[in-house]
Parts: structure tokens; sequence; C-alpha cells
């Protein structure tokens, strides 16, 4: 089993553990921060699950049907996970503006404070592993994933202090302004994540940097003369790039297609971690200004 998608499960696992917990508490004390928290872990669970079935069908290898694989069913899991945490972000407001409407009261709140700080805890470990796991393995989902846990790692600190505020002061109007401000930062953050995916499934092109990079090796090459039509993209955890490398005419085939392997095998070291599908053409003249 990989790395992200052992991920997956203990993401999964975490979620179910912290709705249990924070969504009896939520509905006993009544206060809608803690509420808040426990909707949001209800979607982190099922997101989570999703996020694992994304995951092994992007795993699978190229076929037939999908030549190029189905890397860019990550892409499409972070749209669906980005519009599911506005929706969550949505619902937290609405119960924010009503509870400050009507001034329901909260209780329980020595249990809700004791929840809240296991909350953290467990969260922030998970946000360090997932952060992890996205680094080494440039993951998309995995990544969407740490952002969503890491904006409940933030809105759990909100509801904390909110909890600790009205234990303080009896003041109940509180409870329905953090939790309107953490409903807010929610759909910001879901922003985030729609747009990235987006960006994959229009075949956004790789970093700035990383084209630079690619740029660089294809100009260090000694026998190619030039190159034009550098293309590149993302699927999933392959990246793909297309170039024209140009040559003298009168180079040996054998020659041009080793300087193009060297080419192909320096541009795939600059992400080992990633998959990679190079496509060089071997051009006699530059054609870039040819039209077809």
């Amino acid at each position: 089993m990989t790395l992200q998608r052992k991920a997956t499960i203990i993401s999964s696992l975490t979620a179910t553990l912290l709705v249990l917990v924070k969504l009896t508490v939520g509905i006993l004390s009544g206060s809608v921060a803690v509420l808040a928290s426990a909707i949001d872990s209800v979607l982190d669970l099922i997101v989570s699950a999703f996020n694992y079935f994304a995951i092994t069908k992007a795993e699978q290898p190229a076929d037939a049907k999908f030549n190029y694989g189905k890397g860019k069913i990550e892409a499409l899991a972070s749209v669906i996970e980005g519009t599911v945490i506005t929706m969550s972000g949505l619902f937290i407001l609405y119960e924010a503006i009503k509870k400050g409407y009507t001034g329901s009261e909260t209780s329980y709140l020595g249990t809700s404070l004791a929840v809240m700080v296991v909350s953290i805890v467990i969260t922030g470990a998970l946000v360090a592993f997932l952060s992890y796991v996205g680094k080494k393995t440039g993951n998309l989902v995995i990544k969407s994933d740490a952002l969503h846990y890491k904006t409940d790692l933030y809105t759990n600190g909100a509801v904390l202090i909110s909890l600790g505020l009205i234990s303080l002061t009896g003041f109940e109007l509180i409870d329905a302004v953090i939790g309107g401000a953490i409903a807010i930062y929610i759909i910001y953050s879901a922003y985030g994540i729609i747009k990235e995916g987006v960006l994959m499934l229009l075949d956004v092109s790789l970093e700035p940097d990383m084209v630079e990079r690619i740029k660089y090796v294809i100009a260090a090459e000694p026998e190619a003369q030039d190159y034009h039509f550098l293309k590149t993209r993302r699927s999933g955890n392959t990246n793909f790039v297309d170039v024209h490398l140009v040559f003298k005419p009168n180079i040996l085939l054998l020659t041009a297609h080793r300087a193009s392997d060297r080419v192909e095998e320096n541009i795939a070291k600059l992400d080992p971690d990633s998959e990679w599908i190079i496509t060089v053409h071997l051009d006699p003249y530059d054609d870039s200004d040819v039209q077809d």
C-alpha cells in the first residue's frame, strides 16, 4: 500500500473519532462553534473516504481506454472537496446567524473545553503527518487534505477561545461571532483548493520555477542547436513535458536520439519523487514559424 493511501486511511479514522466526540458534545452543549467543528469533522470523514477512492483510482496504470492514466481524478477530488468545504462553511454561517438572533445558551462548557483541547492535539498531529506525506509525494489530494485539516486546527483553536470567553464572561454572542468567523475562513480556504484542482483539469503548466529549470536543462544539451514548442502540465503525480529540439540537418539519428535521451533523463532528475512522461521531437531545422 502506498504512503498516500495509508495517509487517507489514517485521516479517515481520525475524522471518525473526532466526529463521534464533537458531535455528541456539540448537540448536548448547544454551542454553535462546537457544532460547527463537529459538522466540519463529518465532512472531513466523507472527504477522506472519497480521497482514498480517488487516490486508489489515480494510481491505476494507463490502459487501452485511459492512455495517460487516471491522475486527473485527484484534481476532480480536490474540486469536489473544496465544494463540500464551502457548503459546510455556509451551513456554519447560517447556524451562527441563527444563534446570534435567538440568543440560545451554551451548556456543558467544561466538557466542551476538554473536547476541543483533545481535538487540537489530535488534529495537529494529523496535519504534521499529512504535510509530510504531501511534500514527499507531491500528491494534490493529500495536500488538499492537509490544508483542510489545517483549517480545522485553526477553527478548533477559535472554538476553544470562544468557549473560554463564554465561561469567563457569560456573553453568548461571542459563540455566534466566532462561529461566523470560522465559517468565513472555511469558505476562503476552500477557494484555494478548488482553484488548484480546476487549474490541473485545465492543464495549467508546471510551476514557473520548474519550467525555468527545464529550460536550463534543455539549453545545456550541447548537441541541440535550439528548442521550441515547450509545453508542460501535471496530472496527479505525473509531469508531462513536450518539446521540439533543433539539430543540425546532417546529424546522425543515433546521435540526436542519444541527446534527447540525455535531456529526458536530466529533466526527470529535477523531481525524482514524481513520474515523468517526456516527449521530444527531433527537428532538422527550426519549424516554429511553420503553420499547419
